[in-house]
């Protein structure tokens, strides 16, 4: 069993960093423990003060009663901190698997509450699914659609809870267009519209399989100025009619997005598959850019959470936003 005393030490100074810097940003949601120690292989976040832990698999062997345990020691440092009752900690067990489990209900009721981000408020709930509806490392890229976003067209893939369709539209985007295959999420992007007075008539949310809607988006006829296409790592479900690998299906989803975005538009791609390669020798004459550097915020920076590039088509030229 591992001391917890080291870990508490670390989440103490860790927790006064972290606050002083987020109050200097104007930030309430935000990371102040990355798996600092190898000992204690959590992600720790706080919505509006509210402790959202991440357990990751260990590196260590042990049986599941020394495992259960480490779990137990984990639990009751971080609620002893926050002064939270262990049982009423929002806790998560992230283990590596193929398929939706960024998706998947915890079977824990729901427990909605709202926060702000960059002048926004977005729902949240750090229970019912093993991810909040809010994924806090794409603060800066959100960030940079809203500033690129006035009199454009976004369309926004695999949308989830619709946070980059919220920055958008509050950025005067002239129209939008959202994805996503599950009627809780589209329901949830449509919560956080009208939490910031934009859930209007030119915001439209579909529910469909991305795979098969960009499959027909040729004959769609439709072009945007924007488009953000961050996919799960792998998907599959009874609604859909394939699996999707990012890694092996990037380059024929990429090609099909340009082939949506208007001259002058900018394709943001990212993913937070360990050790993904960008295929661009697959992709059609185009424009990439990696930018990872300027989209992971400062609290996320002691281990990646994913890569980002921005790719324009064959036909941008320098000069042109």
């Amino acid at each position: 069993m591992s001391d917890p005393v080291p870990f508490r030490n670390r989440l103490t100074k860790n927790l006064r960093h972290w606050s002083r810097w987020a109050r200097r940003q104007g930030i309430e949601c935000f990371r102040i423990y990355d798996r600092d120690l190898p000992e204690f292989p959590v992600a720790i976040d706080l919505y509006a003060g509210r402790p959202h832990v991440q357990a990751y698999e260990t590196r260590w062997d042990a049986d599941e009663q020394t495992h259960d345990a480490w779990v137990d020691t984990v639990r009751k440092t971080v609620a002893e901190l926050f002064g939270t009752p262990p049982g009423e900690l929002a806790f998560k067990v992230r283990r590596r698997q193929r398929g939706t489990a960024q998706y998947e209900a915890t079977g824990r009721p729901p427990a909605p509450f709202v926060v702000q981000e960059g002048g926004l408020q977005f729902e949240v709930d750090l229970h019912r699914y093993l991810d909040t509806g809010l994924f806090l490392d794409h603060r800066r890229t959100r960030a940079m659609v809203r500033d690129q976003a006035k009199d454009r067209r976004l369309l926004n893939l695999f949308a989830y809870t619709g946070s980059f369709t919220v920055y958008a539209a509050a950025g005067g985007a002239a129209a939008s267009l959202s994805l996503d295959l599950s009627n809780a999420y589209q329901e949830w992007t449509r919560r956080n519209l009208g939490l910031n007075g934009l859930d209007l008539p030119q915001h439209r949310l579909e529910r469909r399989d991305v795979m098969d809607w960009l499959e027909d988006s040729p004959r769609l006829g439709e072009r945007f100025d924007l488009i953000v296409l961050d996919p799960p790592s792998f998907s599959h479900s009874k609604a859909m009619q394939t699996t999707l690998d990012v890694q092996r299906d990037h380059p024929w989803m990429i090609n099909r997005a340009l082939g949506l975005l208007s001259p002058e538009g900018v394709l943001y791609f990212s993913n937070n598959r360990r050790g993904f390669r960008l295929y661009e020798g697959e992709l059609i004459p185009c424009h990439v850019e990696e930018i990872t550097k300027q989209t992971v915020p400062e609290d996320f920076r002691r281990h990646r959470p994913h890569r980002c590039w921005v790719i324009r088509r064959g036909s941008w030229k320098p000069g042109l936003k």
